[in-house]
């Protein structure tokens, strides 16, 4: 018996051992969810902006930049949705390789400046950038993006908020898994196995959804800032009417006299706050009118437990927000 357990003992000791995932780390708690499902029992990532923060205005600590300098792989949406992160990944903050989600291919992106969408594939400048030519999966950043806030100040360019188009979930699940596959061979098919299975469940999701929301494509609605035109334009909304048209920018009182009059001539039943601002703005322009005060939205999930299934809750409590407060107008 001595015999048998020493053999065993030594047999573990000459095998190799199982490679660990790199160490991964995201920007937010959407592209954390998306890396958790991909990676699966492997492991979890480190997302750096804490819960509540915003996602667009957070301040760096020095336990962010520690994380940076230890990363395997940084996954981020780009600096037109994290301008925060933009000059600590470019000033080689990290010498891990890269994957900003809003370059990958096959994603739906749609502008600011037009009411169109338009696939990645044909070829577009983002904000700051020039893409021709170059891999979109790993970068090698040189830009310089300006990312500028002012009062009522409206964005040309990608709209970052791409994660409200529940059908972009794929493309990015199976570029996540190809760049960890990269880093952990040893491990890939898990990873392409979890990016299959996490993608047939958001299409399911988005089936689910879609039919949900069906009965309210006539129905307008206003919110906080404008965030949501994945949303509405995916699953045939009116386009919302947003009070801020920046990044949860203070509006002007000239932007506030718009949006009421944007309700009036729209005949918005109800408006909804948004997780982390003050609802009074809301509460100003429908002061007066019969549109209904909603439940809060929380486009960027800031409210939520960090984890793998922090991105389909994200998705499906927006549907059943608008649905409860739309549905009885």
């Amino acid at each position: 018996m001595r015999l048998l357990l020493s053999s065993a003992i030594l047999a573990a000791l000459a095998a190799p051992a199982s490679a660990a995932p790199p160490r991964i780390v995201a920007d937010t708690a959407i592209t954390g969810a998306l890396v958790a499902q991909v990676l699966g029992d492997l492991g979890e990532p480190h997302v750096l902006l804490p819960s509540g923060a915003s996602v667009h205005h957070y301040q760096m600590r020095p336990s962010d930049a520690q994380a940076l300098q230890s990363a395997g792989l940084l996954v981020w949406f780009g600096p037109e949705l994290t301008p925060w992160l933009d000059r600590a990944a470019d000033a080689g903050g990290t010498g891990a390789p890269q994957l900003e989600l809003l370059d990958a291919s096959d994603v739906t992106l749609r502008s600011y400046a037009k009411d169109d969408q338009h696939d990645h594939d044909e070829g577009h400048d983002h904000e700051g950038h020039d893409h021709e030519g170059h891999d979109h999966e790993v970068q090698d950043h040189g830009h310089d993006h300006a990312h500028e806030h002012g009062d009522d100040h409206q964005h040309d360019g990608t709209d970052p908020h791409a994660w409200l188009n529940p059908m972009n979930a794929a493309p990015w699940l199976t570029a996540i898994a190809r760049e960890l596959s990269k880093l952990d061979p040893e491990n890939a098919a898990t990873y392409a196995a979890n990016a299959d299975a996490a993608a047939q469940d958001y299409l399911a999701l988005d089936q689910k959804i879609a039919q949900q929301l069906t009965p309210l494509t006539d129905k307008s609605f206003v919110v906080f800032h404008d965030a949501y035109g994945y949303f509405t334009e995916h699953f045939g909304l009116p386009p919302a009417i947003a009070v801020s048209l920046g990044d949860a920018t203070s509006p002007s009182a000239a932007r506030l006299s718009e949006v009421r009059s944007q309700i009036a001539e729209s005949g918005a039943s109800c408006a909804f706050p948004e997780y982390g601002h003050d609802p009074k703005l809301i509460d100003t322009v429908i002061e007066g009118s019969d549109v209904a005060m909603g439940d809060e939205l929380d486009p960027a999930g800031a409210g939520l437990s960090p984890g793998p299934m922090l991105y389909r809750d994200v998705l499906q409590r927006m549907s059943d927000t608008l649905n409860a407060c739309l549905t009885t107008e």
